[in-house]
């Protein structure tokens, strides 16, 4: 039986984790905090809390697994915290548990285009902020490995959505002319391909995981108002002073798709369509 562990079991790494039980392969999730292993108490595969920015102790029934998923988060953290956790986290990983394969969980973020264009894998990444430079470094270990790197759009999924949850609480505002391009993916759409590039056996690289459709904020708002029946929101000044920096481009997913990956959601007008989705 193969086997993973999941490094964050959080939003996303709990449901890679569960994705991964289901496909038949042998689990072993990894979190920070007694709360956190509380809440995945009852889960059919063992959780371990481990601070993965300190050596971790030597784990033999689990050293040589075949995948490790690196699917921290910072919780909005500067510069310094984004190194603990994303690169010596992961090199910590690495270190620990000699994976056969690794795949570090990263950001469309580190492209810094702001003019709309269109990017893939092999665009420029010059992002602007530390955090994002921080990214690229953690990127780097996963490839120098032979593994992969995910970088994912905007998450959203069931009982989180930003842009939703602004928008209902009146708090959502049209920047500029609402024309910046926003690129989501749908949390579940995002654990499948992560999944998928190993069962699948992608080739090992770069992958952009973001659904079918960037859409502007201004488009998004719209289909959040047709939803709800709610009035657009009002018009206000661009939010330049975003915490992974302010950027305005089109993420293709050719790549993933190529490997046979579909979204479930392929679309945030189709994830608003279905009551379950959010």
């Amino acid at each position: 039986m193969p086997r993973v562990i999941i490094v964050g079991c959080g939003f996303l790494g709990e449901t890679v984790a569960d994705f991964f039980f289901q496909a038949g392969w042998d689990v072993l999730g990894l979190c920070a905090s007694e709360e956190s292993a509380a809440r995945l108490g009852t889960k059919p595969y063992p959780i371990r809390i481990q601070d993965i920015t300190q050596p971790a102790p030597i784990c033999r029934e689990w050293q040589g697994v075949d995948a490790l998923v690196h699917a921290v988060s910072s919780r909005g953290g500067d510069a310094s915290a984004y190194r603990a956790i994303y690169l010596e986290g992961l090199l910590n990983g690495i270190a620990t548990f000699q994976p056969r394969g690794c795949l570090f969980v990263s950001s469309t973020s580190v492209y810094a285009q702001t003019n709309g264009s269109w990017v893939d894998e092999t665009s420029e990444t010059q992002p602007d902020r530390e955090t994002g430079k921080v990214l690229l470094e953690a990127e780097q270990v996963a490839l120098l490995s032979g593994g992969y790197v995910a970088r994912l759009g905007g998450l959203y999924g069931p009982g989180r959505s930003v842009l939703r949850k602004r928008f209902l609480a009146g708090e959502a505002v049209i920047e500029g002319d609402g024309s910046r391009w926003i690129n989501q993916i749908h949390r579940d759409d995002a654990a499948r391909a992560l999944r998928h590039l190993f069962v699948h056996r992608a080739p090992p690289g770069v992958y952009n995981v973001v659904d079918d459709t960037p859409a502007t904020q201004r488009t998004l708002l719209t289909w959040l108002a047709e939803a709800t029946g709610r009035s657009l929101p009002p018009e206000g000044p661009i939010a330049s002073n975003r915490r992974r920096g302010w950027s305005n481009k089109r993420v293709r997913n050719v790549r993933l798709r190529e490997s046979d990956w579909r979204p479930t959601y392929p679309s945030y007008a189709t994830a608003l369509a279905d009551p379950t989705a959010l």
